[in-house]
This record gives structure tokens, sequence and C-alpha cells, in this order.
């Protein structure tokens, strides 16, 4: 699935709803971020299961969980990501966790 394939019938993915429905809120920076962050996290998951030719269920019985679980992860909008299952979602596609630390647009506040 790519990232057009998320769109609604107004061609806007969930960034761009959220954008719109919050835009105005204070927090909106913040809820953005995080609704980036979780959508690059599920894209990174069902790309790299499409790329090792592998279903949900495939990849679920050789991590050890269900279908359910991959599809879950696999939805940004899904909020129970576990460190622990992404670890072995890595192992069972031959790969590694690995965490970054970014920098922000803005500048850090120093304490």
């Amino acid at each position: 699935m790519t990232k057009t394939d998320r769109k609604n019938k107004d061609g806007d993915d969930a960034l761009d709803i959220m954008d719109k429905r919050f835009a105005k809120s204070v927090d909106a920076e913040a809820l953005h971020e995080k609704f980036s962050e979780d959508a690059e996290v599920a894209e990174m998951l069902f790309a790299t299961r499409q790329a090792a030719g592998l279903t949900q269920k495939q990849l679920a019985k050789l991590v050890g969980t269900t279908q359910q679980v991959i599809s879950q992860l696999e939805d940004a909008d899904y909020d129970g990501h576990s460190m622990s299952m992404n670890r072995r979602i890595a192992h069972a596609l031959n790969r590694r966790v690995e965490i970054r630390l970014v920098p922000l647009r803005s500048q850090v506040r120093r304490a």
C-alpha cells in the first residue's frame, strides 16, 4: 500500500485531515508530530514485510503472534506499538531495530 492508497475520497491523507481538524489547536504541532512518527513506523513495517514477500499471516506465524496484531502495527492509528514486538518483527525479517534521535525543527529548550 502506498501513501496514495491511504487517501480518502477528497484526496487527503491522515495527516492532511489532522491538519484541517486541529490546525488552530495549541497542541497541533505535537499532535502532528506524533501522527507523523506513527505513520512512519507503520509504513516502514508494511514496506519491509512487502519487500520480504510475506503476507501479514505469514509474518505473524514467524513472529509468534496473530495476523490481527501485524495489521494493527501497520495501522498508523494504532496506539499500542511495542518495542519488543517491533524487535520480534525485525528479527523475523532479518533486520534489527534502530532508534534515532533527530533534530526537531525548532531548537531544544534548555532547563
